[in-house]
């Protein structure tokens, strides 16, 4: 696989992403933790038949148990602060705080062997976060005094930036490995959800519906096509293009009739569209 096929492999989860508001609309009541925790194990059971069809469940046994424990430590989390966050601070804040990510992934990646920050790739980034951040506080201006909220979403996109960029480090641990990530991030949020939520379950066959579609999608296969990305793919095209997420997630909710389409959407696209070509210049630069 080439770094062009690699990146675009990586960016396929963006899309995936991309849906998760609009999947996870659909499975109210579920509490997050319950959610998170039939997510993953059907993401990790899809990967776990994966592994079993195309005989590579062997390479389980040649992954080192620290790289399970760093695996497991970013899925789990991530979405344990992310969830805490939007339960402590008003979503939309919180929301656009976590979404430092992509940005993080730009700035960071420059200390990672062999990669080099070109001022296209800030200037790119700065303009996507722009993007993104006039979607998300779209509906409600950010202000007011800082809460633990706030505290926690910033550590939910380090926690993620951090989890991309040490995976790059790991280049040579395969991707079969992120089925065991999965699987012991479902284990861990079951007892999670024990103690900390009420237990409520999907409404109907739609309601199953939409947790299937996000066990198998933004909480299955998109983690195993981002590990791909940014193992072998260019890093930093990938946190700049991963601004798209914000503006492609808002439009599925304005197709669905959940959101109400904004001239807000034009400018954005604009920003988001604009930082990522700088930063894909920069990059073929």
């Amino acid at each position: 696989m080439t770094r062009n096929q690699a990146t675009a492999t990586g960016f396929s989860a963006v899309v995936l992403w991309s849906l998760l508001a609009l999947f996870t609309v659909g499975t109210a009541p579920v509490p997050p933790l319950l959610l998170n925790a039939l997510c993953f194990g059907i993401g990790g059971g899809a990967g776990l038949v994966w592994l079993l069809v195309t005989d590579r469940i062997g390479q389980l046994r040649a992954v080192p148990l620290r790289v399970y424990a760093f695996g497991t430590a970013g899925l789990f989390g991530y979405h344990f602060l992310y969830f805490s966050a939007l339960r402590t601070a008003p979503p939309a804040e919180a929301g656009l705080i976590a979404y430092l990510w992509p940005l993080l992934i730009v700035l960071l990646s420059a200390f990672l062997p062999g990669e080099r920050l070109a001022r296209g790739h800030v200037a790119g980034a700065v303009l996507a976060f722009g993007g993104a951040a006039l979607i998300v506080a779209a509906g409600r201006g950010v202000g007011g005094a800082l809460q633990s909220g706030h505290i926690l979403a910033l550590l939910c996109a380090f926690t993620w930036a951090g989890y991309s960029l040490i995976s790059r480090r790991l280049g040579a641990v395969p991707t079969a490995a992120v089925v065991v990530f999965c699987l012991a991030t479902a284990a861990l949020s079951l007892p999670a959800h024990l103690m900390l939520e009420v237990t409520r379950w999907p409404v109907g066959a739609a309601g199953w519906a939409a947790v299937v579609a996000l066990g198998l999608g933004p909480v299955g296969l998109a983690f195993y096509t981002w590990d791909i990305g940014v193992k072998r793919g260019d890093i930093q095209l990938l946190g700049t293009a991963a601004y798209a997420a914000p503006l492609l997630s808002t439009l599925a909710l304005v197709l669905a009739g959940v959101a109400e389409a904004r001239a807000t959407l034009i400018l954005a696209a604009g920003l988001i569209a604009g930082g990522a070509a700088l930063a894909a210049r920069a990059a073929r630069n």
